[in-house]
């Protein structure tokens, strides 16, 4: 629905927080279809610019919802995560299978 970051931006990039509903939910689920959750942007098809000149790309956007603490709601994550998370959402990092 909305970025996090202020009025200005149009884009979510990773480890931008943003605002969203739920399109599809498993049966039986804690979060059900049309709820309005947070998560922060993890992957995105869009390529990540490194400072050492590398970039990264995923084939796929994906967030991590997260609770009003901003600590995530699930105790897995599948698949990998870039490190430009670190600084902020440390307990992603940990729960990741593989950070790139």
């Amino acid at each position: 629905i909305t970025i996090l970051r202020g009025t200005k931006h149009r884009y979510g990039r990773v480890g931008d927080i943003i605002t969203g509903t739920v399109k599809k939910a498993v049966p039986g689920g804690a979060i059900k279809q049309g709820t309005i959750v947070r998560g922060v942007i993890v992957r995105t098809r869009a390529p990540i610019h490194r400072d050492d000149g590398s970039h990264v790309r995923f084939d796929g956007n994906a967030i991590v919802l997260l609770d009003p603490e901003n600590n995530p709601r699930g105790t897995r994550i599948f698949g990998a995560v870039p490190r430009e998370l670190r600084p902020n959402f440390m307990k992603i990092i940990s729960l990741a299978a593989e950070v790139v």
